[in-house]
């Protein structure tokens, strides 16, 4: 989806183009003074719009499904940061680190539903917020100690090592959050989108896929066939199964007389697109515990491999407590410097631009008018509020709109801003819940692997697709595009090395 904003008779408006596979398929003028919502859902298709409520049963399930889309896009991220936060095998911080991340994802959602655009928009962790971070840690004062010194720390000892790096990246995070909290208060938004295009735009989420591939080839290079298996899995589920739909019990709405009843039937969903991912972690752990009771991987400890074994890190669901309530400050004070908050800026303006178009999206898909300006102030005053919230307890990361859970609004017809609502306390509730954090801390690395290398790809495709709104014929679009990719690599590498 691409947007461009523009003048029409003095008005101000909004064309959103809307792209499948490549293709401009629809291009709609949203005018901000409209009454009504262009959406290709007339009202009355919509099952529940943005202000129905739907019982509170359907309300759950129907926020569940939303959970388990977040899902596969969130859980990513604390693997992706154990490297450079020096957690290493700490499985049972690995699965604190979960745990805090979901609780502050449904805070922050209940925030936003509640307060902020008022529109049904899940937040969740940003990949935007990656590359400053590993840049930030790639730094001589914040690179970890070499696998043998960590190997001899006491508990103590190492708690305290990754606790400081936590420290540093929870000071800019929270800092740097003040720019979006601050332009959401003043409205300036609008005007930032008036200079910010898809040049801009396309370096900055593809170099966070680029930026990645060590990681993934990290976790991957454990056990290759794992790894190839779930990049397989999901490539099929994804682009050649997406449109079977699979037969599933549910509860119909009808009409009889003046009373509406609930009756028993059968709904085809479309399971492998709504759950690609998770689906293809399922079957590839299946595999990986079938074949671990099967003697098929190594059980020493040196030997790579071992971290293919299901029962690797099977001690964390002991060693974790079955609840876990984090609070603001639990890895002890941040700390700021201005090279780390000048650095995590960046991330915070690319994850509020991305979040702008999703607004937009969510008010066309659940039949609400186009959000004006005063409602995206307040979304992105909210998404700010949020990034503060989640440096506070410690996530390592921020939170931005999530697209993956409207697109599940355009395919279920329901854009019941109260779905939204019970999903976000489905994941709080998750979240506290410690031996869940704990249960998912034991993926077989080479599955995690797996999960990075496809959706690490896709996240610099999509980076990469903005460019189709531009000139690539002319020689400046080219040096633009080149060299920002170029230096964004450069860059990073000279800092680590």
């Amino acid at each position: 989806m691409k947007i461009v904003e523009g003048e029409t008779d003095g008005k101000k408006d909004v064309t959103l183009c809307y792209i499948s596979d490549g293709e401009l398929i629809e291009v709609d003028d949203l005018h901000q003074d409209r009454k009504s919502p262009p959406s290709p859902n007339d009202d009355t298709e919509l099952l529940y719009n943005v202000d129905s409520t739907p019982p509170w049963y359907l309300s759950v399930l129907l926020g569940f499904q939303h959970y388990l889309c977040m899902f596969g896009a969130t859980i990513t991220l604390p693997f992706i940061l154990a490297g450079p936060l020096c957690i290493g095998n700490d499985t049972v911080a690995l699965s604190y680190l979960i745990s805090t991340i979901f609780v502050v994802c449904g805070i922050v959602t209940l925030l936003q539903t509640t307060f902020g655009v008022r529109l049904p928009i899940v937040q969740g962790g940003t990949y935007t917020f990656i590359v400053p971070t590993i840049a930030i840690l790639s730094t001589s004062r914040w690179q970890c100690p070499s696998a043998e010194k960590m190997a001899n720390l006491t508990v103590e000892a190492h708690d305290a090592l990754w606790h400081s790096r936590m420290n540093e990246i929870q000071g800019a995070i929270m800092t740097s959050s003040a720019i979006q909290i601050l332009i959401g208060a003043t409205g300036v938004i609008g005007f930032l989108l008036r200079f910010i295009g898809p040049l801009t735009i396309t370096p900055s989420i593809a170099l966070v896929g680029l930026s990645l591939f060590e990681a993934a080839a990290n976790f991957a290079s454990k056990q290759w066939a794992i790894a190839s298996l779930t990049v397989a899995l999901i490539l099929v589920f994804s682009q050649y199964l997406a449109e079977w739909l699979i037969p599933l019990p549910g509860l119909q709405r009808i009409q009889i007389g003046h009373k509406k009843k609930f009756q028993f039937r059968t709904f085809s969903v479309p399971l492998f697109k709504f759950f690609p991912i998770i689906l293809s972690i399922a079957v590839a752990w299946t595999l990986s515990g079938i074949l671990t009771a099967a003697g098929a991987f190594s059980d020493v400890k040196s030997n790579p491999s071992y971290f293919a074994r299901t029962d690797a890190r099977s001690n964390v669901l002991w060693k974790t407590p079955w609840f876990v309530f984090p609070y603001p400050g639990q890895w002890g004070l941040p700390t700021v410097s201005v090279a780390s908050v000048v650095g995590m800026a960046g991330g915070v303006i690319a994850s509020m631009l991305e979040s702008v178009g999703d607004y937009y999206a969510a008010a066309r898909l659940s039949g609400a008018a186009p959000p004006p300006a005063h409602a995206i102030n307040r979304g992105i005053f909210i998404e700010g509020l949020g990034c503060l919230i989640a440096g506070a307890f410690g996530t390592g990361n921020g939170t931005t709109s999530y697209s993956e859970n409207i697109s599940v609004i355009a395919i279920t017809k329901v854009g019941s801003r109260r779905v939204i609502q019970f999903g976000a306390l489905i994941m709080i509730i998750f979240g506290i819940m410690g031996k869940s954090g704990a249960l998912f801390a034991t993926i077989p690395d080479p599955i995690i692997g797996g999960v990075f290398i496809a959706t690490f790809s896709m996240i610099t495709a999509v980076g990469l697709a903005n460019l189709q709104y531009v000139n690539m014929n002319c020689s400046r679009n080219l040096f633009i595009v080149g060299f920002s990719l170029f230096i964004g690599l450069v860059v990073p590498n000279y800092l680590s090395s």
